[in-house]
């Protein structure tokens, strides 16, 4: 997993690299312009922060989210050997936003206002995930939030459970995605049934005219 961001007007030159979720104790080290994050229990890495990034990649013209060339991982692994740190990065080409259809939804048995659904986002990839939109129902094509998402808040999309039920993913709304006129309220975004493909990355920039006012 490797989530990437970069923001300079918040942050300044510096992108953060996420390849795990938080944990409750962590280890902070830094060489030079690099920083690690690591889980105190196991060593793992959960991320680095690169200072000073566009000495390494040049100028990243983003806001957000940052979807890294193979050239560019590679770079960075060349930074982190050079600073003492494991190469250990690895692209991440696997689309996040997905169009997946809504197989079953089935009450969840701890919740009167959740539902578990079974849902395909391609050829044998089922999902379980939770979800409380109230238009939540059986046979529709929805927007997927798959595990290493980012959403455009900065939320990321990490495994869990909700309410002791397991939940790989997350079926979004228009409003969670910001799309224009998106409605302002709980539901999810329900696409038409010819949109696009099961599987299919979202395409956001036709997305753009899903609402009207």
């Amino acid at each position: 997993m490797l989530i990437t961001s970069y923001n300079p007007t918040e942050l300044g030159d510096t992108l953060i690299a996420i390849l795990r979720p938080d944990t409750d104790e962590q280890k902070v080290e830094s060489h030079a312009n690099v920083t690690r994050i690591s889980d105190v229990k196991t060593d793992q890495t959960l991320g680095y922060n690169f200072f000073n990034v566009s000495v390494t990649l040049g100028t990243l013209d983003a806001n957000g989210q940052v979807q890294l060339t193979a050239e560019q991982v590679a770079q960075l692994n060349q930074l982190l050997k050079a600073n003492d740190f494991e190469p250990e990065l690895e692209q991440d080409t696997d689309p996040k936003f997905v169009v997946g259809y809504v197989e079953s939804a089935e009450a969840h048995p701890k919740s009167d206002h959740l539902q578990v659904t079974k849902t395909q986002v391609g050829a044998d990839q089922p999902l379980q995930i939770v979800s409380g939109s109230p238009n939540m129902q059986a046979d529709i094509l929805v927007v997927v939030a798959k595990v290493g998402a980012m959403m455009p808040n900065g939320l990321i999309i990490w495994p869990g459970e909700l309410r002791g039920v397991e939940s790989d993913g997350m079926i979004v709304s228009g409003r969670e995605l910001q799309l224009p006129n998106a409605p302002q309220r709980p539901g999810a975004l329900i696409l038409p049934a010819d949109y696009q493909p099961v599987g299919a990355a979202f395409d956001f920039d036709r997305a753009q005219t899903l609402f009207t006012d």
